[in-house]
């Protein structure tokens, strides 16, 4: 077992197995695409722990809090890392968290998006530290997401 495995167990996360489509639902694309030391990952919305898409839908300001769309990133996190491990085959791989897009599904007149998608960074930066977990970062609104998810993530990682 890693270190990343270590971190996880430490903290009590477990880590969601593959995504559960809804019906009907094909997904033509690789979750992680991983080119030479990096790893593209898909957008990711939040899941459960049995891999359906985790709610509460709804849009961040209006239907949900800030609070609640901080618990959605988090779970993004969770599921983002669970297809790197997928791909990757360890956590430990990664020696570096490039970027990350984050996208709240929100009104016109929400702007606390950096609010939101504080809940991926802090999750990454608690389980990686501030070195390989340190990133840059955009979070902006949306007026929609997939599945009526409140939070989406894409981002790049280095591996060794």
């Amino acid at each position: 077992m890693g270190t990343i495995d270590d971190r996880l167990a430490e903290l009590s996360l477990v880590l969601p197995p593959p995504m559960v489509l809804p019906p009907g639902v094909v997904l033509p694309f690789a979750f992680v695409m991983v080119r030479g030391d990096r790893a593209v990952i898909s957008g990711h919305g939040p899941q459960n722990a049995d891999g359906t898409v985790a709610g509460p839908f709804g849009a961040v300001g209006d239907d949900l809090t800030i609070e609640q769309g901080y618990d959605a990133a988090r779970l993004v996190g969770l599921s983002i890392l669970g297809s790197l491990q997928r791909e990757l085959g360890d956590l430990d791989r990664i020696t570096g968290w490039v970027k990350a897009l984050g996208m709240v599904r929100c009104g016109s007149s929400f702007t606390k998006h950096p609010a939101v998608i504080n809940g991926f960074s802090d999750l990454i930066l608690d389980i990686f530290g501030a070195e390989v977990g340190a990133h840059s970062r955009s979070a902006v609104g949306m007026s929609s997401l997939p599945f009526g998810i409140p939070v989406e993530i894409e981002a790049e990682v280095l591996i060794s």
